[in-house]
């Protein structure tokens, strides 16, 4: 089985996914006070980075268009995971690391950045090791006192980028090493992040790949990939071992899991559901702003500044918003099946 999968990852995840890597249930963003909030650090990739990749995409139309208007430095039409789980938290998303400055870093900071992964990645940005590093640095400076961190929160989501690189680089054809060196950095990422002095880290689990439209375009967005489907299983299975370990060791439930691919899987399922009753419903599987050509992303335009992109009629139907992000409603449909695990953190 483990050879089949990897023919099929060998033969259409590259040519779908090498050209994607650089790649928000009613809920109140209000204003909170500042003074006695929680603050939130978060650690990882595009499905969490709220605006660190400057110089890509994320900061050109459409991107931002249901929120906040305008492009914001988010791979999505709106708000992500991230946004929500800081309103969760009754605070403010975190200023961005790149972004920051010495009044806005009370609730925290985001250190994620598109396109990276926990290990480097063809994307010149900061892998997570280099994350954590920045984290330190704040704290050695005193930005953030020790009283600061037990209360706050970690989000770290990792991994997909690392998939995607390692098929560039050869690293996928021991893909079972590749893997058990991959979730045992994490590992060792997220022990630092503890040892730090954050009490509580919340880790996003692998998402279903099989079911991105950079890949699920096999089956004419018909169908998730079951076989693909089968690398982020056995990642997340791997993952939630090494994760029981930390908590065993702390001695204490430090550590807890989002369970994104179930998550995208049955936010995916019940809108297939109601597009089977009613069929000019959007298809789950079909992005929002779907490219035009191999090697075009979301907001691209030619030299003539024509757009390489095509709209869906409402992002606020859809699930995806381009061919590995999920739109604002997408996300909106995961934090709700993952509020459940969030309240380990009240």
């Amino acid at each position: 089985m483990a050879k089949h999968i990897l023919c099929i990852i060998s033969i259409f995840l590259l040519p779908f996914m090498i050209f994607t890597e650089v790649k928000g249930a009613k809920k109140s963003y209000g204003i909170y006070d500042s003074n006695t909030a929680r603050k939130l650090f978060v650690f990882g990739d595009s499905y969490v980075d709220t605006g660190n990749f400057v110089h890509s995409e994320s900061y050109k139309p459409p991107n931002g268009m249901t929120f906040p208007g305008t492009p914001a430095g988010r791979f999505c039409d709106g708000r992500i995971i991230t946004d929500d789980i800081a309103s969760f938290l009754k605070i403010e998303s975190p200023t961005p690391y790149a972004l920051r400055n010495s009044s806005n870093m009370q609730y925290g900071i985001n250190f994620a950045h598109g396109g990276t992964g926990i290990f480097n990645t063809s994307i010149n940005g900061p892998n997570m090791t280099v994350q954590i590093d920045s984290f330190e640095k704040l704290i050695q400076q005193n930005i953030y006192t020790k009283i600061d961190l037990q209360s706050s929160i970690a989000l770290v989501n990792a991994g997909g980028n690392d998939y995607t690189n390692a098929l560039k680089t050869g690293r996928i054809l021991d893909l079972p090493a590749f893997m058990e060196s991959l979730v045992e950095q994490m590992s060792v990422n997220l022990n630092r992040i503890h040892n730090l002095g954050i009490n509580k880290v919340v880790v996003g689990l692998l998402q279903p790949i099989g079911c991105l439209p950079a890949l699920n375009v096999i089956s004419l967005r018909t169908n998730c990939i079951g076989l693909l489907n089968l690398v982020s299983k056995d990642h997340n299975k791997k993952l939630l071992q090494a994760i029981q370990k930390l908590n065993n060791q702390a001695g204490k439930s430090v550590f807890i899991t989002l369970d994104l691919y179930n998550s995208f899987l049955s936010a995916i399922e019940t809108m297939q559901k109601k597009r089977a009753a009613n069929s000019t419903l959007m298809n789950p599987l079909q992005p929002c702003c779907d490219v035009k050509n191999l090697g075009d992303s979301c907001g691209t335009v030619n030299d003539k500044g024509e757009k390489k992109y095509s709209l869906c009629e409402n992002p606020k139907v859809s699930f995806f918003w381009d061919n590995v992000h999920p739109s604002q409603n997408g996300w909106s449909a995961v934090y709700t099946m993952l509020q459940p695990s969030l309240v380990q953190l009240t």
